[in-house]
């Protein structure tokens, strides 16, 4: 999928919702444990509920393979599932890779051709050589972390380079930006830093930006809305937990629907007023 068909399951969509599948084991209501794979039982309910609302889903790694070959057997089965049924939706494994060559490409082949999803979240620190094996697959993306919300971006983020005004951070987008274009890179800002956001699009006016950080992690929708959109929407807002677990019973996909339809409604009218829909 490159950038212009984003954006045109944005606008069909009016919503530029991510749902990040955070599924821990230990929050699955009672009703899932005589499944034989309750984390895809459950990924597969909050989807049905949720297809027509969200343009992207973002499993975040850790939450499988923690639970060794089920896990990722649940993860295969659950892009499978969205594959199968829901081929439009943008699909992000969000899995913070970043090694040397080698190791990136057989990471880039896994997550690619294995898992075959549409993007996987990379770390830049080790540099171009690190990414690239990412960006050699058509219609596939590397999404780079550029600035997070942690408490942990203050101990090395922010810090100025020798005889620079500029944070390092701004540093690795002006520098790798360079490495892709606008329909394989796409970055990472977290939703707590929408004052940062707003530099960051004046340096990769072009490219996609993933907010993560939303709800649980008190980001504004309404801020990073107004300071990372572009003239094709080019941002996508991810909610995890404030919407996997708005209802902990076994009406679940009904309480994760209404939590996303609330997002998807204030995302409408946000396009609306950018004259995007």
């Amino acid at each position: 999928m490159n950038a212009r068909q984003l954006f045109e399951q944005i606008k069909e969509k009016s919503s530029y919702l991510c749902i990040g599948l955070d599924t821990d084991f230990n929050k699955l209501p009672k009703i899932l444990m005589e499944k034989e794979y309750p984390l895809f039982e459950f990924n597969k309910r909050i989807v049905r509920a949720t297809s027509d609302l969200a343009v992207a889903y973002k499993p975040n790694l850790a939450f499988y393979e923690n639970l060794g070959a089920a896990g990722l057997m649940s993860l295969e089965m659950t892009v499978n599932y969205i594959r199968s049924h829901f081929p439009e939706i943008f699909i992000i494994a969000d899995a913070k890779r970043g090694d040397i060559g080698n190791s990136s490409r057989l990471y880039a082949s896994a997550f690619f051709r294995n898992y075959d999803f549409d993007a996987v979240t990379v770390s830049p620190y080790m540099g171009a050589d690190s990414v690239k094996p990412f960006l050699e697959y058509p219609d596939k993306w590397a999404v780079l972390l550029a600035l997070t919300s942690n408490e942990g971006a203050e101990d090395f983020q922010f810090q100025k380079i020798a005889g620079k005004r500029e944070p390092l951070f701004q540093k690795v987008v002006q520098i790798s930006k360079s490495w892709g274009n606008e329909n394989n890179l796409m970055y990472v800002v977290g939703a707590t830093q929408a004052e940062w956001l707003k530099k960051i699009r004046r340096i990769i006016p072009e490219h996609f930006i993933l907010i993560p950080g939303l709800g649980a992690q008190g980001g504004s929708l309404e801020e990073v809305s107004l300071a990372g959109m572009n003239s094709q929407c080019g941002i996508l807002v991810n909610a995890s937990r404030s919407v996997i677990y708005a209802d902990s019973t076994s009406k679940f996909d009904e309480g994760a629907r209404a939590a996303a339809q609330e997002i998807q409604t204030r995302m409408a009218g946000y396009l609306k007023n950018a004259r995007l829909i």
